[in-house]
């Protein structure tokens, strides 16, 4: 069997550990897996897709690669919009999402559609702080949500196919009120409970997905609501809270999901 990941350059770099694992661990399975970086020239059995361009993904699938994940999932998952419609359709709770022009009441949070790793995200406690926001970019790439208070605290749920990979509970820096690990956060193994698991398996279902995360903010006033898909999903903290090579998992998978698809 014969594989490639791909990374753009710069996320290559940033992510190296986790390319190197996945090396290894194809090695043990007896995968010949390499990281590209431009578009293959060769036939391939699979590309594992790491990377925010759906478009690029969509040319791939039809060149014939089998993409994990493909294109589809990954225009709702880098989509923060499409991400709310699709939990609204499914009954899933979720954050309330605006498009820029449907402004709730001051403090709300602000962000790009597409932004990810907690970039791009704007807490607006003033019509000042707003209108800065909306004059750095065009208003169809914006979404808004009204701010619930969580004490920087979400959950991130990690799904291989529609099974729970794991979960991780973060919480944010001080004086943050961003969650993400990257960002100075901690993070402590989650375990989710029926409910929780249930709409979960629903999502990925729901999008086929292969392997994804997906963020969801726990307000103190009880519950959780999901926030964002994320695709490609970071597993540093996965890495940090569970004792499991996560490069293993998503290479046996792979491996199952081609002997299922060619039966």
């Amino acid at each position: 069997m014969k594989g490639a990941v791909y990374y753009n350059e710069e996320e290559a770099k940033r992510n190296h550990a986790f390319i190197d694992d996945l090396l290894k661990e194809a090695k043990n399975l007896g995968i010949e897996l390499k990281l590209i970086t431009n578009s293959p020239t060769e036939p391939l059995d699979f590309i594992l897709f790491r990377d925010r361009d759906p478009t690029f993904a969509l040319e791939l699938e039809q060149a014939g690669y089998r993409v994990f994940n493909r294109a589809s999932v990954q225009k709702i998952a880098n989509d923060k919009l499409r991400t709310f419609e699709l939990a609204t359709l499914l009954g899933i709770p979720a954050v309330p999402t605006f498009r820029a022009d449907q402004l709730p009441p001051l403090p709300f949070v602000m962000k790009t559609r597409g932004g990810h790793g907690g970039n791009e995200v704007f807490l607006c406690e003033s019509v000042k702080q707003t209108e800065t926001i909306l004059n750095q970019f065009n208003h169809n790439e914006l979404i808004v949500q009204p701010f619930i208070e969580s004490n920087a605290t979400d959950v991130r749920v990690f799904m291989l196919g529609n099974e729970v990979l794991g979960a991780v509970k973060r919480t944010g820096a001080k004086d943050s009120f961003k969650a993400n690990y990257t960002l100075g956060g901690t993070v402590e193994k989650y375990t989710l409970n029926d409910t929780e698991m249930k709409q979960v398996q629903a999502i990925s279902r729901a999008i086929s997905s292969d392997y994804i995360g997906m963020d969801f903010i726990l307000p103190i006033s009880g519950g959780w609501l999901l926030n964002e898909i994320e695709d490609p999903v970071g597993a540093r903290s996965l890495y940090r809270t569970h004792e499991f090579s996560v490069a293993k998992k998503l290479l046996e998978y792979v491996k199952n999901q081609l002997g299922d698809e060619s039966c």
